[in-house]
Order: C-alpha cells, then structure tokens, then sequence
C-alpha cells in the first residue's frame, strides 16, 4: 500500500469515528480531532477557530437536535506531514426541543475540502474543514 493509499485509508476510518461522534453528541472526540489552532467553516456562519471555541460550539450544537453527517472521500493528496482531503457530504439536522428559534430540521448536501496534519504524538488531525453547500440558498 502506497503512503498516500495508506494516509487516505486513515482519513477514511477515521472519518467514520467522527461521523459516530456528532451523532452521539460526544464532544470531546470530536475536539481531539482537531488541532489546538483549526479552523472549522461551516456554511452560511462565521468560521469557528480554535479546539476550545470548536468544543464551546458544539457542545451546545449537541443538545439542539440530531446530527447526522455521511462522507464520501473523493481524492486525498499528501505532501509531508499535510495531506488535503476533497469530498462530498449529506448532513441531515432533526431539530429537538432544545433547538434555537429559527432552526429547523433541514438536510444539506455539498462538497468539502480538509486538511490535516501529522502532529508531534504522529497522530493525524484536522487543521481546517471547511464544506461548501450546493443546496440552494433559502
């Protein structure tokens, strides 16, 4: 298996364990996913910076409703220690009772693009993610 077959293979798994993180609402996963300085940019808000502001985030996004994120890997490049990830992605959003007024149960569905790194304890993890909608505004 190639470096990049390899890399990608781990992308792959480990973006599995995320999907299953969000779904169970375990924040703390999540976070350790993601380096001290990442930057996550979520489509139509302001980009959330940093492993603590992603925690804060998400630990009340968790007790809105139900997240529910499919990703399929399209291609993964790797130079060193950074390796780009290109896919495409479905998220679909059950509001509950906690839900912030104007937040309704929805379904996206668009292309994203991560990039990881390769950290000093040699595990991979995400410095920026950022998805991009195809669904129409509104």
């Amino acid at each position: 298996m190639s470096e990049v077959e390899s890399i990608r293979a781990f992308i792959e798994e480990q973006n599995k364990k995320i999907v299953r993180w969000y779904e169970a609402g375990n924040v703390d996963s999540i976070a350790e996913a993601f380096v001290d300085d990442c930057w996550q940019m979520p489509p139509h808000m302001e980009p959330i910076v940093g492993r603590k502001a992603l925690h804060e985030f998400w630990s009340s996004a968790v007790q809105w409703g139900k997240w529910k994120f499919t990703l399929d890997t399209q291609e993964v490049a790797v130079s060193g220690s950074l390796a780009v990830e290109r896919g495409k992605y479905v998220l679909r959003f059950t509001a509950g009772p906690m839900a912030p007024p104007g937040l309704k149960t929805t379904e996206d569905r668009g292309n994203y693009v991560v990039l990881w790194r390769r950290e000093a304890d040699n595990h991979w993890r995400v410095v920026w993610d950022a998805p991009v909608s195809s669904a129409p505004p509104g």
